[in-house]
């Protein structure tokens, strides 16, 4: 027979797997390049991109600085390297990474576009649940472009006109 005990521990562990689950969302349908371009930003602010024309959701692109394959190169190693990022898909001139948060596991969905023409590298970070993120997908394209400019291998790029 179930105690009450055992029936309220079963109930709070069901329940938080339910809500864990839950903050995971589904990836959205918008993710890659569309007319060289990554997806805009939606109106909240839990999201950044390179590509976007709105000042509050705007991040510089990465200037190349170094050979493109030098700098893709380091660029993977690093997503590799970070436990809570994940890269799902992986091409010539895409990369598209899940970054799942340690607390509540939010996944996020980062994207990296190289654009070999412009001599950039195209960027876009975005929550796929609530309106507001503490300013994560800012911090999380800061600490890339940090890592890879320290290595002389990015600048900041100059903002499109």
């Amino acid at each position: 027979m179930f105690s009450s005990r055992m029936f309220t521990r079963s109930t709070f562990v069901l329940t938080w797997s339910v809500l864990l689950a839950a903050c995971t969302g589904t990836p959205p349908d918008n993710l890659g390049v569309v007319n060289s371009k990554l997806a805009a930003c939606p109106e909240s602010p839990n999201c950044v991109s390179s590509d976007s024309l709105d000042e509050s959701h705007y991040v510089p692109a990465f200037k190349l600085e170094a050979s493109a394959e030098l700098a893709w190169s380091e660029i993977k190693a690093y997503l590799q390297a970070q436990r809570n990022m994940e890269i799902m898909i992986e091409t010539t001139d895409y990369i598209y990474v899940e970054s799942t948060s340690s607390l509540m596991r939010f996944v996020d969905d980062f994207e990296l576009h190289l654009r070999l023409k412009d001599g950039i590298i195209a960027v876009r970070s975005a929550s796929r649940l609530g309106k507001s993120d503490f300013g994560v997908n800012k911090k999380r394209v800061d600490d890339l472009y940090e890592a890879l400019n320290d290595k002389g291998l990015v600048s900041e790029a100059p903002k499109p006109i």
